[in-house]
C-alpha cells in the first residue's frame, strides 16, 4: 500500500508532489549523463537562452521568484559550471548571470528533456480533473489577492473571540 501525506496538510502534500515530480526528472538527467543538472535550473536556463545575460534581480522578476531564490539557484549553477557571474558593463554594482560554454553545449540534451517533460505533464494533466499548472496558477492568484497568512490570522481571531465569550 502506498502512503501519502495527510490531504489536510496541504503544505506537506505540495512538497510531496514536488519531490515526486522533480525527483523523477532529476533521475532522468542522471540517466542521461547529467548528474550535476537539477530540474530547478531549467527555468534559469530557459530565461537566459531567451533574454541573454540577466542580473539576479531581473532573473528573479523573469522567473517570478524571490531575489534570494534566484541568487541561490544561480550560485548552485555556478558551482556546477553552468553559469558565470560577470560585472555589468553598464552598472559596476550589478553582476550579470550568463550561461557558460558547458551549459550551451548541453542545450540540445536539456531541450530534449524539456520537450519530454512537457509531453509527460500533458499526459498527467489528462488524468487530472484540471491541469496542474492551471490549478497552481489559480491558487497563486487567490493568495495574491488575499494572503494565506491573512486567512489564517482571521480564523485565529474569530476563534479567540469565541473562546473569550465562553470564559
Amino acid at each position: 500500500m502506498s502512503r501519502h501525506p495527510d490531504p489536510v496538510a496541504v503544505g506537506t502534500l505540495l512538497r510531496h508532489v514536488l519531490e515526486l515530480l522533480d525527483g523523477d526528472v532529476a533521475k532522468v538527467y542522471e540517466e542521461q549523463g547529467l548528474p550535476e543538472y537539477r530540474p530547478r535550473y531549467s527555468p534559469v536556463v530557459r530565461a537566459l537562452v531567451a533574454e541573454g545575460p540577466l542580473s539576479v534581480r531581473d532573473l528573479a522578476t523573469t522567473l517570478g521568484v524571490t531575489h534570494s531564490a534566484a541568487s541561490q539557484t544561480a550560485a548552485q549553477m555556478a558551482r556546477a559550471g553552468l553559469v558565470t557571474h560577470t560585472p555589468d558593463p553598464h552598472d559596476a554594482r550589478r553582476r550579470l548571470i550568463d550561461l557558460t560554454p558547458k551549459a550551451r553545449a548541453l542545450l540540445p540534451r536539456i531541450e530534449a528533456e524539456w520537450e519530454a517533460t512537457r509531453a509527460a505533464m500533458a499526459e498527467l494533466d489528462a488524468e487530472l480533473s484540471m491541469p496542474l499548472a492551471a490549478l497552481l496558477t489559480e491558487v497563486a492568484e487567490a493568495v495574491g489577492r488575499r494572503s494565506f497568512r491573512e486567512r489564517v490570522v482571521g480564523r485565529i481571531r474569530i476563534g479567540r473571540e469565541g473562546a473569550g465569550g465562553s470564559e
